[in-house]
């Protein structure tokens, strides 16, 4: 088996794939309609195999995420994107944290409040 997508229940598609697009870098790989009242976007970045699906369903409530799960993304470079995030106005939760000397993460929300940990490995 391989990892394919993680799916998140978004309030309101239009900002989260702003949000995808403009602060993590991923680009809609397609969207649909998928009902009276739902919409589907599949972010991935250019080439990548994995993918985060977006649901926008209109008719339910707004999504409720707690502290876990979190998705993690890697950068090269965490302190760049540190700046990059800041830049964006996007608050940075946790971190940076660096639990051994080859690891350095720090924590963000998106839009709906997913964690999503962006991780640098040397």
């Amino acid at each position: 088996m391989k990892f394919n997508f993680a799916t998140i229940h978004v309030a309101n598609l239009e900002a989260s794939i702003r949000f995808y697009e403009e602060v993590i870098g991923l680009k809609v790989a397609r969207r649909f309609p998928a009902g009276p009242n739902m919409e589907i976007a599949f972010m991935a970045e250019a080439g990548g195999a994995a993918e985060i699906e977006l649901i926008c369903d209109k008719g339910a409530e707004p999504p409720i995420y707690g502290e876990w799960p979190s998705l993690g993304l890697a950068v090269s470079d965490l302190d760049q994107a540190m700046e990059q995030v800041k830049k964006q106005g996007v608050e940075i939760v946790a971190g940076p944290i660096q639990p051994n000397p080859s690891t350095r993460f720090f924590f963000i929300h998106d839009p709906d409040g997913v964690n999503l940990e962006i991780i640098e490995q040397k």
